[in-house]
């Protein structure tokens, strides 16, 4: 067999259906958030970014920058090793305890990536009580969809924010198998929020474990930027509480929080966590210095919550086709990957508007889209810029219906 021409072939395929994923080569400027520079054949120009998971522009803000800075003087550049081998550092243990008590739990535990905490938590859990059932949302990230696969353990899926259908799963399994109840709160490509205290009553009634998974929403919603749990005052209902320091809080980073057994098993057991080089500890620094932060300003929420209103408004004055939302994600229908690809490359190319082309399988074939985040740091004039651009690309090359 040839190994290299089979793989070739693959991805022949993959651009023959225009799902192929290109890079877009740039340089975030610091202190002029959210311009960057991108770099191409051409040479170097500056562009706007318009579908950043930096919602808040914490990965710019002087307090951030200031603390890792701080952190990189006094500690180095890296942590040195594994969090069990000489690479727990201080900033690990204070983030740790912050998180926790920032989602009123009785621990925290870090890991190099969201997508790490997902899936190093849930196999792990899973698979450390036998006969375990894990019940999972549909549009659960891949995060959790590989957490759920690695564990071993049997899967049931139900359909997305459904608690009807929860509770038929729930109730078809033998009521002494452990259970775990997976989802999230806001999901990243349609901005919808899902019912959580449908979910934990319905959990609850069959004593099911649940774990919520609010990447989206941490730094965003609630009171201090809790996040969508503690908006709704319902911290206390969940068994964990799942978050990521790389998008409201513009680190990197993923966490868990939860009772301190359950914590401490995961960082025993899991894998993931154990043979992974612990995060820099100017990485921590500047979560945790974003995080508290967030804590003590509504501001930047408040910001981002009118910029969101007033271009969801523009998008649809204009006719352009947006998708319902509950969030501030605000995804724009485009239905075609050839098309969602050359929109993107045109507002690139002719207007320095960033916007990353969302494609199968990230999202159902025939639903590709842009998910579109504006920020604090988005002027109004950027926003009718945008708006502005969007609608001149789509009607002069007839890439999508817009009124």
């Amino acid at each position: 067999m040839d190994y290299v021409q089979y793989f070739a072939e693959r991805i022949e395929e993959l651009k023959d259906r225009g799902d192929y994923r290109e890079f877009v080569d740039l340089e975030r400027q610091s202190g002029n958030f959210p311009k960057a520079w991108l770099n191409g054949p051409s040479g170097r120009k500056e562009i706007t970014i318009w579908c950043t998971n930096d919602y808040l522009g914490m990965g710019q803000h002087p307090e951030v920058l200031s603390a890792m800075k701080r952190a990189i003087d006094a500690n180095g550049a890296g942590s040195g090793g594994s969090r069990n081998i000489g690479g727990t550092n201080h900033y690990h243990v204070l983030l740790e305890r912050e998180l926790a008590d920032f989602h009123d739990k009785e621990a925290g535990l870090i890991f190099v990536s969201g997508f790490s905490s997902n899936e190093s938590s849930l196999s792990t859990l899973a698979s450390l009580m036998p006969n375990t059932v894990i019940f999972s949302d549909a549009h659960n990230h891949a995060s959790i969809v590989s957490g759920c696969r690695s564990s071993r353990a049997e899967k049931r899926v139900f359909r997305h924010n459904d608690v009807s259908h929860l509770r038929e799963l729930l109730g078809g399994v033998n009521p002494a198998r452990p259970k775990i109840v997976v989802f999230e709160s806001v999901y990243s490509m349609d901005g919808d929020i899902s019912p959580i205290e449908d979910i934990c009553d319905v959990s609850d009634e069959f004593g099911a474990m649940t774990f919520l998974d609010e990447v989206h929403a941490s730094g965003m919603y609630g009171p201090k930027g809790a996040g969508i749990a503690a908006e709704r005052g319902i911290m206390n209902r969940l068994t964990i509480i799942e978050g990521t320091l790389g998008k409201a809080f513009g680190s990197m980073g993923g966490y868990v929080t939860g009772p301190a057994s359950i914590v401490d098993s995961i960082r025993s057991f899991s894998t993931g966590f154990i043979f992974t080089t612990a995060l820099s500890p100017a990485v921590a620094a500047g979560a945790l210095a974003a995080l508290r932060h967030l804590r003590n300003s509504d501001s930047e929420r408040i910001a981002v919550r009118r910029q969101t209103n007033l271009l969801v408004r523009l998008l649809k004055e204009t006719g352009i086709p947006v998708m319902p939302t509950e969030s501030h994600i605000i995804p724009v229908l485009i239905g075609d990957s050839s098309r969602c690809k050359e929109v993107s490359r045109q507002l690139l190319d002719q207007h320095g508007i960033y916007v990353q082309p969302i494609l199968a399988p990230s999202v159902p074939a025939g639903t590709e889209r842009f998910r579109v985040t504006v920020t604090p740091a988005h002027s109004t004039s950027d926003i009718r810029t945008f708006v502005d651009a969007l609608r001149q690309v789509l009607l002069r090359d007839n890439l999508a219906k817009v009124a």
